[in-house]
Order: structure tokens, then sequence, then C-alpha cells
């Protein structure tokens, strides 16, 4: 397991409709055996898709833009600041609102994150 510092450009690079998803820490990657961590981009006015992740928690840090936040039958506004804490199973995504690009910063209690859409 390499515990050498991983730059965004040799992370895991998901480019998707609504964004896009840099991976920095999983197993997969070789530099974590108990969690995922990454760096999302939510494109101004797109959501990803309702999903749930059934075998972890996760964390979900806004550094810029504003966000809705859906998480189960309820729906926040997030800042930039804000945090929300997303229990194991349950379905969620986010929008980005305005005209400014969603960045934000996310954990998982699992290093094998499984995702289910919805």
């Amino acid at each position: 397991m390499s515990n050498a510092p991983k730059k965004p450009a040799d992370g895991e690079v998901l480019d998707l409709p609504w964004g896009r998803i840099v991976w920095l820490v999983s197993r997969s990657l070789g530099n974590s055996s108990t969690m995922t961590f990454g760096r999302v981009t939510i494109n101004a006015g797109a959501a990803n898709p309702r999903h749930r992740h059934p075998n972890c928690d996760e964390i979900l840090h806004l550094v810029s833009g504003r966000l809705e936040h859906s998480l189960g039958e309820e729906r926040f506004l997030m800042e930039p600041g804000d945090s929300i804490s997303i229990p194991t199973g349950i379905y969620h995504n986010a929008r980005a609102l305005g005209d400014s690009d969603a960045q934000m910063v996310i954990a998982f209690s699992s290093a094998d994150r499984e995702t289910e859409g919805e």
C-alpha cells in the first residue's frame, strides 16, 4: 500500500454527463484498506442521479458553489463550508444551483464503496 500523497492528476478520473469525479483514495488505488475519498464537480444547473451506497456511510463537504441536496424525502440547501452525513442505504443526490459549478469533497467509510441507482 502506498502512503505517498496522490495528486489529482494521478487519481481515477470519471467524466460524466453531469460533472466529474476524481477518486484519490480507495482499495483499488492501493492507498487505503478502510476508506474512499474523492473530489466531485457538479456542473452548474446539473444534478447527479439519485443513488445509494448499500455498504457505507458518506460525508460530503461543499467547497464552492451552492447545492440542493436530497436525502431520502428531505431536501437541504447547502452553501460553501457546509457538510452533510449520508447514512448507509439512504437514496440521495445533489443539484448545483445558480450559474457556478459545485465543488465538493466526499469520503466513504469503506475502501470498496458500492453504488446503486434508484
